[in-house]
């Protein structure tokens, strides 16, 4: 059996369905379906299970058997960037983490799980080294502390990979709302409005040209994969494509997918902005101080695993993922 937590989620979802590629549905999904719309993300997924969050923390704390478990893929977590219930973060990212590595130990289960690149706050070097992590927000700090916790235990009996993925986006996203990628939020926009509002420039950047390691889902999933099929590694690795690229960019991706499809040729950044189909807005006061202008996976630690596959970039990515959207409505 594997066992993915926050398997109706986003990422968690598209571990199911490459699971489900492989042949493999004997697979348990634990979430929190108080958001009804994560149940689309598992309509044409083969599980042969599902608990509740809270259902499945109880049965890690009793003495039931679930049978042979094979790998966990640790997806779930409090998502919310600007969460500011810290005991409610530190409970399901923190604790909640702790439990199910024991679970994996007592089960001599695989543990992937899901860190995060914001871990590396403002800085601008994005090793997996403590000397470069500095969280900005609740939810960092609980991805850092667990990252931290696993350094530091000196008997882990089975595999435990974490993965600090960078700014991931494709499909079985739309439940995310707020919290979905920019490349969602800008084809909404761009469908109800005909243009893309970005941030003004900020911490030395000009208007939507900070810069993003923005990482297509597909490629975020083969990394799991790979580390499932490699069961001998283990460590921190980031997860991006190592590349960093600007909000213009997929601003510009979007909108220049649309003009192919309707037969029109691409246009430049300037030829958008001047269009008015790009503008710029205020970074709201919430996110001053908290928001990363700058990401790019450094991927040292994951090549030298021996994963060599390429990754997207965005003006690839973004393009499947439109085209899944398109073929989706």
């Amino acid at each position: 059996m594997f066992i993915v937590t926050g398997g109706a989620g986003f990422i968690g979802s598209n571990i199911v369905n490459s699971l489900n590629n492989r042949g493999i549905d004997d697979i348990l999904v634990v979430d929190n379906l108080e958001n009804t719309e994560k149940i689309k993300n598992l309509s044409d997924l083969k599980i042969v299970n599902y608990m509740d969050k809270a259902e499945f923390f109880d049965f890690m704390l009793s003495a039931k058997t679930i049978g042979k478990v094979d790998a966990v893929f640790h997806e779930g977590a409090c998502s919310d960037t600007m969460a500011t219930d810290g005991k409610y973060v530190l409970q399901n990212n923190f604790s909640y983490s702790k439990m199910l590595l024991d679970f994996c130990q007592r089960h001599n289960a695989q543990f992937i799980y899901a860190s995060s690149a914001s871990v590396y706050g403002a800085g601008t070097t994005f090793v997996e080294s403590p000397k470069y992590e500095s969280a900005l927000n609740a939810y960092a700090w609980s991805k850092l502390l667990f990252d931290c916790y696993i350094r530091n235990l000196d008997n882990i009996t089975v595999q435990c990979c974490g993965l600090r993925y960078f700014n991931v986006y494709g499909p079985r996203e739309l439940h995310k709302g707020r919290m979905a990628s920019v490349a969602w939020h800008f084809r909404n926009q761009l469908k109800e409005f005909g243009s893309v509002k970005l941030f003004r420039g900020t911490d030395g950047y000009a208007n939507g040209q900070q810069l993003r390691d923005f990482v297509y889902v597909d490629d975020v999933v083969n990394v799991n994969m790979f580390l499932l099929d490699n069961p001998q590694i283990n460590g921190i690795f980031n997860v991006g494509t190592g590349r960093c690229q600007s909000f213009n960019d997929v601003a510009l991706a979007g909108i220049n997918y649309n003009r192919r499809k309707s037969g029109e040729s691409s246009v430049t950044l300037e030829d958008a902005v001047s269009a008015d189909q790009i503008s710029y807005i205020p970074m709201p006061v919430a996110l001053e101080g908290k928001y990363q202008s700058y990401t790019r996976a450094d991927l040292e630690n994951l090549r030298n695993t021996g994963y060599d596959r390429e990754f997207d970039n965005v003006d690839q990515g973004v393009d499947k993922y439109m085209a899944i959207l398109d073929q989706n409505e």
